[in-house]
């Protein structure tokens, strides 16, 4: 197979829904904004005290980050995802443009600190949020796949692309400049995102505190999250290592200047963007866990080989190879908490792997100099090395298990986006999904006839159809709506003709598998029943 023949196949895949391509733009957006006011910041921290405060304000905004990130999380699923995440991007746009007032009107550093780590802060809402919402987006579990593929491949092009953003930006004016121009970026992601309509908030409504500690527990009792939330946040904190051993290698291991050290991360970021080529293979597969194990795997010989060459070319190939195993890793199992976690808990899961991953990128960074003390520059990067196969050799167990049993997440977001699913629990959800059948219905083709016997409920994941009563047109409905349920559960004759305007794709449900479930809740009873009338009365202004 030819991997780059196939990145356009992926793109054009993601990109031809509407809704995702806003999300994925926006998406892109929030990381060169991310990425460029990173390294502005701490450009301005080192010029003022050299690499210590550097390193503190990092750890400045590392830390309060980490903190609020399960808090930030449970926002994902107390409220429409679509909408915390524009709130999450005009926060971050607030942060960056009260640090660019601080730093254009030369305030106070200490100042200019503190606004960043409100940046850095709303940053943390991104990720879960997003991870919520593409899965009621997503039209196919492969569609799904290929989303955070593109995700994945959004994130290590910013590893190259904002660097050289900020430094032009930097060399020109200066970090003022930077955060003032990443702010009008967050703030154009929050209008690509703003006209998406996601599902409604499916949290308990309970405190914050409450919800976030559900996602705790999540992670604490089932294997498959425990397993990746473990390796995803180990992955951060070799990251955060890296940053500080790319100077070691290059002044004490390779004996060149400390700029070295910048080419050195690049090469593992340019390394990242040809391992996007090798997640092309991730779309359409069932199983995960293996292109996991491969990525980790390629990561971690790659760094030890680092330990026992001593060239610098070996060693930009070698990064380049670490950087490569890494983007499979990361991509891999983002998409597979994504389709083990409970849906009602993704965002506080994702938001607990945020929040591990601030911290481990800060726990790096400190480990670092004590594994360079301990063993050397050389030595160094064959303890990191050994550091990743076996943390996965402790999950590897629960990892393989739980990749034999994922959830139809795509399948059960779009159930619970209607307002009489979004009550049931996650065990009804899940088995309603399983339940479903997928039909392809050609442009033009009546799937429901007025008069006719009603047997089964549909739901459309692709597609538009047009309902008509006696002939005359009464609306159209596209993906995520339903039509079915009124012959149903009045146990009546259809009463409109459902045509396909388009090609379309729909869940398909029995009428005993529909009316047991939806019947028998009480919460779900009444918001059925409350759109049966609201169609009624449709019908009834028609004739």
């Amino acid at each position: 197979m030819s991997y780059v023949a196939e990145i356009p196949r992926v793109l054009g895949g993601v990109f031809r829904n509407r809704e995702l391509r806003r999300v994925q733009l926006a998406f892109a957006c929030f990381n060169a904004a991310e990425w460029a006011v990173w390294i502005a910041m701490l450009v301005y921290a080192y010029d003022r005290g050299g690499a210590t405060t550097a390193g503190l304000v990092a750890l400045a905004q590392l830390v309060p980050a980490a903190l609020f990130a399960p808090v930030a999380a449970s926002l994902g699923d107390r409220l429409p995802p679509a909408r915390v995440l524009v709130l999450g991007y005009l926060a971050q746009a607030a942060g960056m443009a009260a640090t660019a007032a601080v730093l254009l009107a030369d305030g106070p550093p200490l100042a200019a600190y503190a606004c960043a780590a409100v940046a850095a802060t709303a940053v943390t809402v991104t990720r879960p949020a997003q991870a919520v919402l593409t899965p009621a987006l997503a039209r196919t579990a492969e569609e799904l796949t290929a989303t955070n593929v593109v995700a994945g491949w959004i994130e290590s092009l910013s590893l190259l692309v904002a660097p050289a953003l900020a430094g032009v930006l930097l060399g020109v004016s200066g970090a003022g400049v930077v955060f003032a121009v990443m702010a009008a970026v967050a703030v154009l992601a929050a209008l690509l995102v703003a006209p998406v309509r996601g599902p409604s908030a499916t949290g308990s409504g309970g405190s914050v505190l409450a919800d976030t500690m559900i996602g705790l527990r999540v992670v604490a009792h089932e294997p498959g999250p425990r397993a990746l939330v473990w390796l995803l946040g180990l992955q951060a904190m070799a990251i955060g290592a890296l940053d500080v051993l790319y100077v070691v290698l290059a002044v004490a291991v390779l004996g060149h200047g400390g700029e070295a050290a910048g080419y050195l991360n690049a090469a593992f970021g340019a390394g990242g963007v040809l391992g996007v080529m090798a997640t092309v293979a991730l779309v359409g597969r069932s199983r995960l866990a293996l292109p996991l194990a491969a990525g980790l795997v390629v990561w971690a010989v790659a760094l030890a080989a680092i330990g026992v060459v001593s060239s610098t070319v070996a060693a930009l190939a070698l990064l380049a190879a670490a950087g490569a195993g890494r983007t499979v890793l990361d991509v891999a199992g983002r998409t597979l908490l994504q389709r083990l976690a409970p849906p009602e808990t993704l965002g506080r899961v994702f938001g607990l792997l945020e929040s591990l991953t601030m911290a481990g990128l800060a726990l790096g960074s400190i480990v670092a100099p004590l594994l360079v003390a301990l063993a050397g520059g050389e030595g160094a990067f064959i303890c990191l090395a050994l550091l990743l196969p076996v943390s996965m050799l402790l999950v590897l167990r629960s990892l393989l298990a739980a990749d034999h049993a994922v959830l139809p997440v795509v399948e059960m977001a779009r159930l619970r986006a209607l307002p009489f699913f979004a009550p049931l629990a996650a065990p009804e959800l899940e088995s309603l999904a399983r339940s479903l059948a997928s039909v392809e219905v050609p442009e033009g083709t009546a799937v429901v006839r007025e008069g006719d016997t009603g047997d089964r409920f549909y739901v459309i994941a692709d597609g538009e159809v047009e309902v008509s009563v006696g002939g005359a047109h009464l609306k159209h409905l596209g993906r995520g709506d339903c039509f079915g349920e009124i012959a149903l559960v009045r146990n009546a004759p259809r009463m409109a003709t459902v045509t396909a305007r388009s090609d379309c794709r729909l869940d398909v449900l029995d009428k005993e598998s529909f009316v047991t479930v939806v019947t028998g809740h009480r919460l779900s009873a009444t918001a059925l029943d409350e759109l049966v009338q609201r169609r009624l009365e449709e019908a009834k202004i028609l004739s």
